[in-house]
């Protein structure tokens, strides 16, 4: 039997590492090799790669839809500080996620970005000797800037222009000229603005410009749309939104009252409530001057009292007429005792006696001094106050004129004898209780004319629908899936490089070491082609005998799965023999 060399064929000799490298990459063939190498070189890059743009930083935009100018400014200062940064499609300026409050707190420590516009920094700069009408105009431009400015700190506006027109003024009064403002705002994609904002723009205007009314202020969005005419449509029409939010106030709180007292009664899902409120904003003042008749004089207060009595007595002229009679009087002299003319004290007077005494308007004398006739007056004059009522009303704004509520009420769910839900209506006992409940908590008024209407009727049961986003339409989850998707797709293209391209090729540089004592290496070929050379042979063993059929098959195979091996055995045992 031939013997068998120390090296099958296919194995490597041992030796320096890389010769042993260098003869396993030999025995690849040519498009194997190449295969080898662009295998090894995809999946390095792919590793470089990967590892590469997991490194990189997450970019954020800095600032979009700037002005060439505030562009090129800031891009010059990011240079400058050696900030990394990058330009995205849309002209946007991105830098690091991270740093992106950092960066936008440095840029605006420098004035950055201006928007295009310049304020009241425009007055620093001024020139020495500059004429008068332009700074005037540096002083409008500045203003402009900072009202334009401004207005930009409201959320819905993305950016804004102000138009001023100042006229010049004029020391006549009726060539006077009231100034008139400009603004057009863009807005935020989505985005509006209310009646309340756009005044409160105007008063702005107005506010900040000498003498300019807020009739003079025009508002326009980026549509050319007349925004300043809402408001005074709304005006004119009464449809103040402070009026309109009143009213929505309060019935919000009457239909909160409703609910806090229906909710235990019947349930939550097993009611609704509507109300309706006429609220009167008409501000009235009124003023009424009353008078009423006199009360008795008893109880009346005099205001002025006068009296006034008057006597005179009638004598007729007498004496010789003459000088003496033309002369005045000599003055009376009163006696110093005068005797008793009258009756004296308890006696009575006699008829035709003409003694007695006068007690008229301040004269006191005797009848018989008296001469005839006697004329007396008395006049009294009494001025009472007048009971006069002046009253002031003013009726304040916001009344309720009127109320209107609705409640519909869900018929009662119960249980039937075969177990199945059946709904059944409130009884009318129950109904009334829930009437006198609501009228309570609503204020019910039947003087100011108010409506209740309760109904018991059951509600028709809709059809839930899931408002919730898929798991496939998340934007969360779409991302994740983004991320997941990318690294599978590396470890894909590594696992397909290796299993189909690398592995086969290791195979090939580096066959598994083969056992002698088995059938299937190449030392097993060797004594199995031994053992048929000595089949024929005397005295050969039955069980031998039996599996020789079994090894020509064996041996049969692994040439047909090794046929380069199986020629090399071949080859040394042929020279072998030769020798």
């Amino acid at each position: 039997m031939a013997a068998t060399t120390e090296t099958t064929a296919g194995s490597i000799p041992p030796g320096n590492p890389l010769e042993r490298l260098r003869d396993a990459f030999n025995q690849l063939g040519n498009q194997q090799k190449m295969l080898f190498m662009v295998a090894i070189a995809a999946i390095i890059a792919v590793i470089v790669g990967s590892t590469l743009w997991g490194m990189q930083p997450d970019w954020k935009v800095l600032f979009s839809n700037l002005s060439e100018k505030d562009g090129g400014a800031i891009v010059t200062l990011l240079e400058q500080q050696n900030i990394p940064h990058r330009m995205s499609d849309n002209g946007s300026i991105m830098v690091a996620a991270d740093r992106v409050h950092e960066v936008r707190l440095k840029l605006a420590s420098q004035g950055l970005p201006r928007g295009g516009m310049v304020g009241f920094e425009l007055m620093e700069n001024q020139k020495f000797g500059i004429s008068q009408f332009a700074e005037q105009v540096n002083y409008q431009r500045g203003l402009e800037g900072e009202l334009a400015r401004t207005i930009m700190s409201i959320g819905a506006v993305q950016s804004a222009r102000v138009h001023l027109a100042i006229p010049k003024p004029s020391v006549f009064v009726r060539e006077e000229q009231k100034p008139t403002a400009s603004v057009l705002l863009n807005l935020y994609p989505g985005r509006t603005l209310d009646a309340g904002q756009i005044a409160g723009i105007t008063y702005l205007i107005s506010s900040s410009v000498p003498q300019l009314p807020t009739a003079n202020v025009t508002v326009i969005d980026q549509d050319g749309s007349l925004l300043s005419q809402l408001k005074s449509k709304l005006t004119e029409a009464g449809l103040d939104p402070s009026q309109i939010k009143y009213v929505r106030e309060i019935e919000n709180s009457i239909i909160k009252r409703i609910d806090e007292i229906l909710k235990p009664v019947l349930g939550q899902e097993n009611y609704k409530v509507q109300v309706a409120a006429d609220v009167d904003f008409s501000q009235t003042e009124q003023t009424a001057e009353s008078y009423r008749p006199n009360n008795t004089p008893e109880t009346s207060s005099i205001r002025s009292q006068q009296k006034n009595e008057t006597a005179s007595v009638n004598q007729a002229a007498g004496g010789v007429p003459g000088a003496l009679t033309n002369q005045p009087p000599v003055p009376a002299t009163a006696p110093l005792t005068q005797p008793a003319t009258g009756p004296t004290p308890g006696s009575a007077a006699k008829p035709g006696d003409l003694s007695g005494r006068l007690d008229s308007a301040g004269v006191t004398a005797p009848l018989n001094a008296v001469g005839q006739p006697i004329s007396t007056g008395k006049n009294s004059t009494i001025n009472y106050e007048v009971d006069k009522t002046v009253r002031y009303t003013k009726q304040a704004m916001g009344s309720i004129r009127r109320l209107s509520a609705a409640v519909v009420v869900n018929h009662r769910k119960d249980v039937g004898k075969d177990g199945k839900p059946t709904a059944k209506a409130l009884p009318d006992a129950e109904m009334k209780q829930i009437n006198e409940l609501v009228r309570e908590a609503m204020g019910f008024t039947k003087e100011r004319g108010d409506t209740l209407s309760i109904a018991n009727s059951p509600f028709t049961v809709a059809e839930k629908s899931d408002s919730a986003l898929p798991l496939w339409k998340d934007p969360e989850n779409i991302s994740y899936a983004k991320e997941i998707f990318k690294y599978l797709m590396i470890l894909g293209i590594i696992a397909f490089l290796y299993l189909k391209v690398i592995q086969p090729s290791l195979r090939t540089m580096f066959p598994p070491h083969r056992e002698r004592d088995e059938p299937n290496t190449v030392e097993g070929v060797a004594g199995a082609l031994g053992h048929i050379s000595i089949a024929g042979e005397e005295g050969e063993d039955q069980v031998r005998i039996n599996h020789y059929a079994i090894k020509v098959q064996k041996a049969r195979d692994i040439a047909q799965a090794d046929s380069k091996a199986v020629a090399n055995i071949i080859k040394d045992w042929i020279g072998a023999n030769a020798s």
